[in-house]
């Protein structure tokens, strides 16, 4: 069992909301966290067809009677959200935790009853910090093996969950939101789209290679997003409306799943990949997306791209950047600094802090500059 970061603000938000709803992708531990972090809360899980058979007669009755209580896949009941509603405007001290999966279903019901009521979180699979010392094995490994809970407690192997963890998917989520004439057009975009990650996303190519229209790929790709297969990172502009017209990057929630996806099965095999770097990338960038779940911080993520030089992450925050470049590599080299130093040359004293992040042992800091290895970067508090 793992400590989770987020449990801090759990604790620290309760004193404030009667409510917190949690959502995130299957089998990243929000069970486990909301039982370890509320011990004495009363537990039930609607997706337990049952449990929802046995309080679905007298829901409001049960809601009342239990003024400390775990809602486990709740978006499977959703008159419970009412319920939950109608029992915290009674009574504000009563306190409920709300989960689940299924990010449409469960946000929109929250919006709907419990807007004002609920603080609302993401919890994602472990992050670098969470796994401590464990982490700390061979980069190609780590990668391989991904952040998922159930393939670092020894019950699984990577392969396996990652097979059935992609099968559940398609026949439970996909098919749950979308009706699709062929699946097998779905299969082939999402195989497409984990050849692109750290990739500028273009809907029009994969549009053609899959044989579908462009709208029908922006569906998807929101699809992925919702359920917590994928996510794009924006461009950065100081005009926002830039920012909404330039291509987005694509990632994967985890790079277990992305490894599984792209048929690569040992860390041999992920060392000759060429994607290899494009998946150390990837590790880096949804680490830091962690951190900001975790932590509940204003920091916004975005890389930068112009016609001139790229940089590959930039962190956010008020009018501040720190900037990053991410490099799968043993050895430093003065290439690596060319969009950092330009990034500073365009926006001046806005940019903070910059760094290369690698995969070497040397740290440094010199002028404006940091080498870091990432796994000292990344198990910050």
């Amino acid at each position: 069992m793992y400590n989770r970061d987020l449990q801090h603000e759990l604790l620290r938000l309760s004193a404030s909301f009667p409510v917190q709803t949690i959502t995130g992708p299957r089998q990243s531990g929000k069970t486990t966290l909301c039982r370890m972090t509320f011990p004495d809360y009363h537990y039930i899980n609607l997706e337990n067809p049952e449990t929802r058979e046995e309080i679905s007669t007298s829901l409001m009755a049960f809601i009342r009677n239990h003024p400390r209580l775990i809602i486990d896949e709740a978006q499977n009941m959703p008159e419970v959200f009412s319920a939950v509603q109608v029992a915290v405007d009674e009574d504000i001290t009563r306190q409920y935790i709300v989960t689940g999966s299924s990010h449409p279903a469960l946000l929109s019901k929250v919006k709907q009853s419990l807007a004002g009521r609920t603080a609302v979180h993401t919890l994602l699979p472990l992050s670098f910090h969470e796994l401590g010392s464990e982490a700390m094995i061979d980069t190609d490994a780590l990668i391989l093996r991904g952040f998922f809970p159930v393939v670092w407690n020894g019950t699984q192997e990577p392969t396996d969950t990652y097979k059935a963890y992609y099968q559940t998917y398609l026949q439970r989520d996909v098919t749950d939101v979308l009706s699709l004439r062929n699946l097998g057009q779905f299969r082939r975009f999402i195989l497409l789209l984990a050849s692109r990650i750290g990739s500028e996303l273009n809907a029009q190519s994969i549009a053609n290679d899959v044989g579908v229209s462009v709208v029908t790929i922006q569906q998807w790709v929101s699809v992925l997003e919702s359920s917590y297969i994928a996510f794009r990172l924006p461009p950065y502009y100081r005009n926002i409306g830039k920012r909404l017209i330039k291509a987005s990057k694509i990632y994967f929630y985890d790079t277990g799943l992305a490894c599984y996806l792209l048929g690569i099965h040992s860390a041999q095999e992920l060392n000759l990949h060429p994607l290899r770097g494009a998946l150390f990338e990837n590790l880096v960038v949804c680490d830091m997306l962690k951190y900001q779940y975790n932590h509940n911080t204003d920091e916004a993520l975005y890389f930068y791209r112009d016609n001139k030089k790229e940089v590959d992450l930039l962190v956010e925050n008020g009018l501040h950047i720190d900037a990053y470049e991410i490099k799968v590599a043993q050895q430093d080299n003065s290439s690596f600094y060319g969009g950092l130093d330009y990034l500073r040359h365009i926006y001046g004293d806005s940019v903070q802090h910059t760094a290369v992040i690698y995969t070497g042992e040397e740290t440094r800091e010199q002028d404006f500059d940091r080498l870091v290895n990432y796994q000292q970067l990344l198990q910050r508090e």
